[in-house]
């Protein structure tokens, strides 16, 4: 068998990974692909004081790495991953406005979170899957996503709070989301975050730069900006401290990358098994990448695999054609000076939407996977994890440091395991 497939045309209404569509109908495809995972992946950098452009940039160039080390057969996007933004933000003392200023340490700890990720990888090739479901329980992911929510809960209420008009453009996107991912048809619903920013935009417009009431947009720096241009690079810097701070992530995007390969094996009713180690290590090395060259960190992405749940076209060639155009954009400064343009308070109303889906849907994990909180097991980690996270408790041991999420990830791993010691089951 070769290493790729040969993508015949498909000739029923499910378009399997390893075929495709004719092509003028696949490029509308991939391009709707790149509209469902752009929100999330331009919103993500936003807030930690990244480039937008460099975001949309190695999601590209990651979704390729990724299909190749998956040889073709694995239908994912990678975009940019919010379980990075708290730690990021914690090792950079980022203000939560305007460019990230020590964007370099949290660059060098996106790489160690990527480097344990492929390492991870290339474990489970060789091993399998079973250590990490034994380590990784539901209980003990949802614990930690939940934190990290939790933990982001002080910067999502700093960026609404400022004068009224302020606030009423914050609440107005946030309410904008969630009524059009409530109420939506499904193509609005996957695209609910873009809308929301173009709603938020509208009202500064009208309430800034037409009525005064709070600061308006400025267009100079999109005026001056070129259409085509080489992207400005950043280099990361490696501190100990931020490494620690940022590598527990890779636990996290372990158990998202685990949970969509299964879910795309149910949807399609291919066994993909053998290519999570692959995933894995095309994520990792995916997020080096990306750290290398001022990107956000980035994971497989739900939004994607609703699409192709709607769609019924897993064809993993859409997803070569959505990377080719965010590498296109990522080439465009006129298109990243339109990003960075988007005003705080609709940041602002975003993050709160964001942060708080992060908690929420850990809970549904644990609906989903009917998590006994009855057992004590479960209820002094997820318990634990949750205080240490929320109230961001942090451990300094000389030069070395530890924040709020990664002493929540070390606690969900220590304290289910140790609570577990004797038991049979």
């Amino acid at each position: 068998m070769s290493y790729f497939p040969r993508w015949p045309i498909a000739r029923s209404a499910t378009v399997l990974p390893d075929e495709r569509l004719p092509w003028p109908q696949a490029l509308p495809m991939g391009v709707q692909h790149l509209l469902a995972m752009s929100g999330s992946t331009i919103l993500a950098p936003l807030l930690m004081g990244f480039d937008p452009n460099l975001a949309i940039l190695f999601s590209g160039i990651g979704t390729l790495i990724f299909f190749v080390l998956t040889a073709g057969r694995v239908p994912s996007y990678l975009g940019s991953s919010f379980a990075f933004i708290a730690v990021v933000i914690a090792a950079s003392d980022y203000s939560g406005s305007g460019v990230n200023a020590n964007i370099g340490s949290a660059l060098g700890g996106i790489i160690a979170a990527g480097a344990l990720y492929a390492l991870i990888g290339l474990i489970v090739m060789a091993t399998g899957t079973g250590w990490i479901e034994r380590l990784m329980p539901p209980a003990v992911t949802g614990a930690v996503g939940a934190a990290i929510g939790l933990n982001l809960a002080p910067v999502g209420v700093q960026g609404i709070q400022g004068s009224t008009p302020h606030m009423v453009v914050a609440l107005l996107t946030l309410l904008s989301v969630a009524l059009l991912s409530t109420y939506g048809s499904v193509a609005t619903r996957r695209v609910s975050i873009l809308i929301g920013i173009v709603i938020g935009y509208v009202a500064v417009l009208v309430l800034g730069n037409g009525l005064g009431l709070l600061p308006g947009i400025d267009f100079a720096a999109l005026a001056a900006a070129p259409w085509f241009g080489v992207p400005v690079l950043h280099g990361p810097e490696f501190h100990a401290s931020a490494m620690a701070l940022i590598a527990p992530v890779a636990l996290i995007l372990v158990a998202e990358n685990l949970g969509h390969i299964k879910a795309i094996s149910g949807m399609t009713g291919q066994d993909m098994n053998r290519y999570i180690g692959r995933g894995f290590l095309g994520d990792g090395i995916a997020t080096m990448v990306s750290g290398a060259g001022g990107g956000t960190g980035v994971t497989t992405y739900v939004e994607n695999m609703g699409v192709m749940a709607v769609t019924r076209v897993f064809s993993t060639l859409v997803f070569v054609i959505a990377a080719l155009v965010a590498i296109a954009l990522g080439f465009s400064p006129k298109f990243g000076a339109l990003l960075r343009t988007i005003p705080a308070p609709v940041l602002g109303g975003l993050a709160i939407a964001v942060f708080g889906l992060i908690a929420a849907a850990m809970i549904r994990l644990w609906v989903d996977n009917k998590v006994d909180f009855s057992d004590p097991r479960n209820l002094f980690t997820v318990g634990v994890t949750l205080i240490f996270g929320a109230g961001n408790f942090s451990v300094t041991l000389g030069s070395f440091a530890m924040g709020g999420i990664g002493t929540a990830t070390l606690a969900a791993l220590v304290l289910y395991q140790l609570l577990g010691l004797g038991r049979r089951g």
